[in-house]
């Protein structure tokens, strides 16, 4: 008679089957939720208003590359995407380009050359509410104008009246607003109303615009035009940036011209690991993103997520517990390179990583205290993020950001642009969170000149010497697990891009001490599998815009892999099709452009 009692490893091993078979169900079914991906054969191009993004696809079809499309849908996101597009705030891209060469462009916003670190702090040492996230004192040094112009002159083909002048017709002539445009006019129409220059603009009869309004921006197209004709120069030695100075000056800021003829774009080498087969490069400090992607891939590299399955407790786990060591180093060693050194080397060697991957408990959760004191506060989540690929195998990954929505809900005087509250991204003050609940360190203070550090993540992987992958989003600290999960989604899990971005999330980062989790992000026995090992899960709204190209075929596969994965998409390549773009459906109005 057949003993009733299994032995433990037949069990294990059934058990391990039945979590893998699971795994591949929840996968199957984040990829039925939803559309194959868009696909092109001569360029793509990805971003969070579809208007930006046929710009960019026009300026590839005229015959430009994609750092021509990259700056053009820059300019054109300051337009028709106002809320996080901008040329009142800054940001970082990502470049590799067709020959191999690869490249990262800091054109993020510096404090003014009068920041103290105290600055938003009382006599008392108490922080002034409001201070850092909604007044002109929040407003650091814009970088856009300059990054975009880099860009252009280095890497770029076209000349900047060309790429340009979509951007500025579109705000000279208007726009008409969708749903998603007309949703975030409406959520933010009390704060927009408190500036009486940013009133005139978004609120012209006193009441939000709304779905099939028409948005005008005639001084925004003006400054714009000025740029256009006279260069950055304009803007960072001439009248756009005196009248930014002047408007800060006025309303208790402390941005002068100097700050502005001082501004420069760092061009750095990006972050590199390799994952699986895949060759990873993204952003460098002051960003954190690179570093902690590679730091989480490489704590990953000696787990078999795949087995696992998608979202299984066992999957959820070791992601967690590598995040929670990841944001502890990323809270606490990392800043602006001209101002701290920063161990990237000792982060990213394989043997820390080990390290970090020996101390995690198979059973039980790590308490985030035991790691270590708290030290610093985090950055904004209403980023930008666009991804844009050309025929030749040019890619750009393009993160930029105002901070907040609307960032200080301010416009510099007849100028029309948004200005950013980007000085929130540094710490305010030692182990006080910031407005999105991040706590940081002293590396992170305010100084004169100084950039706060980052979690954006424009990245782009490679695989046998040709693009494989670009991908970002915004989200503040959680773009970091965004674009992590979105890589693991293709490589580990087999989902084409779409579903990879689509697929609901999780978060988790030293501190708070808790898992978010996106609606049907987990199963009700996995939560619970979890809470037994000792997590703690808070449910919350979806987040995140994230914006993916893939190459060949509409899934990555690791080695080894069976391809084909997708079935709804065939096992091979479709035919006349060789790149496909995915726009996260957690935001309306924005698009994957093809140029066929």
């Amino acid at each position: 008679m057949r003993s009733l009692v299994l032995q433990a490893s037949s069990l294990r091993r059934w058990a391990a089957t039945l979590v893998a078979s699971i795994g591949a169900l929840l996968a199957g079914v984040a990829q039925a939720a939803s559309p194959a991906p868009v696909a092109g054969s001569g360029g793509m191009v990805v971003s969070a208003q579809h208007l930006a993004s046929q710009v960019g696809a026009d300026v590839l079809r005229r015959g430009g590359n994609a750092v021509d499309a990259a700056v053009a849908v820059g300019y054109a996101l300051a337009v028709v995407y106002p809320q996080a597009g901008n040329i009142g705030g800054g940001g970082f891209m990502t470049v590799r380009l067709a020959d191999g060469r690869t490249t990262f462009l800091d054109f993020r916003e510096k404090a003014p050359l009068a920041a103290t670190a105290g600055m938003f702090q009382d006599a008392k040492g108490d922080l002034i509410p409001g201070l850092s996230t909604d007044s002109w004192k929040a407003v650091a040094v814009p970088g856009t104008v300059m990054g975009l112009e880099t860009a252009r002159v280095r890497y770029g083909t076209m000349s900047r009246a060309a790429l340009m002048a979509p951007a500025i017709r579109l705000a000279r002539d208007g726009f008409v607003l969708g749903q998603g445009d007309a949703g975030i006019m409406a959520l933010e129409a009390g704060r927009l109303g408190r500036d009486p220059a940013m009133r005139r603009i978004f609120l012209p009869a006193g009441k939000p615009l709304t779905k099939g309004d028409r948005l005008v921006q005639r001084d925004l197209a003006a400054t714009l035009s000025l740029v256009s004709s006279k260069g950055p120069d304009a803007f960072y030695k001439g009248p756009i940036g005196a009248a930014i100075a002047e408007a800060s000056q006025a309303g208790g800021g402390i941005i002068t011209r100097e700050d502005f003829a001082a501004y420069k774009v760092r061009e750095l080498k990006p972050i590199e690991c390799d994952y699986r087969g895949y060759h990873v490069i993204s952003a460098p400090p002051p960003s954190s993103g690179g570093v902690a992607i590679c730091q989480t891939l490489n704590i990953l590299q000696g787990y078999d997520l795949s087995a696992m399955g998608f979202r299984s407790a066992a999957e959820v786990h070791v992601l967690v517990e590598a995040l929670r060591r990841v944001f502890y180093d990323r809270n606490n060693k990392l800043g602006d390179p001209d101002f701290v050194a920063n161990p990237v080397a000792q982060l990213l060697d394989p043997a820390y990583a080990a390290r970090l991957r020996a101390g995690i408990d198979l059973e039980r959760a790590t308490p985030s205290s035991a790691l270590g004191p708290p030290a610093q506060p985090a950055e904004g989540r209403n980023t930008t993020h666009y991804s844009v690929l050309d025929a030749q195998g040019n890619a750009v990954s393009v993160t930029y950001t105002l901070n907040d929505w609307f960032g200080a809900h301010r416009v510099a005087g007849r100028t029309g642009i948004v200005m950013n509250n980007e000085m929130d991204d540094f710490t305010a003050k030692i182990g006080q969170p910031n407005m999105f609940g991040l706590v940081q360190g002293a590396n992170n203070a305010v100084a004169p000149g100084k950039t706060p550090l980052s979690s954006m993540s424009p990245t782009i992987l490679t695989r046998d010497g040709k693009v494989a992958l670009i991908i970002g989003s915004p989200g503040g600290s959680r773009i970091i697990t965004i674009t992590l999960q979105a890589i693991l989604n293709m490589i580990d899990h087999g989902m084409d891009v779409q579903a990879a971005i689509d697929a609901p999330r999780i978060h988790a980062q030293w501190l708070p001490d808790v898992i978010s989790v996106e609606p049907f992000g987990l199963s009700p026995d996995t939560r619970r599998l979890l809470e037994a090992r000792g997590h703690r899960l808070s449910d919350e709204g979806p987040w995140g815009i994230a914006e993916g190209i893939v190459t060949g075929a509409p899934t990555l596969q690791a080695p080894g892999q069976a391809t084909g994965r997708v079935l709804s998409l065939g096992n091979r390549p479709l035919a006349g099709a060789t790149m496909f773009g995915g726009h996260d459906a957690r935001q309306t109005g924005g698009s994957a452009e093809p140029v066929r």
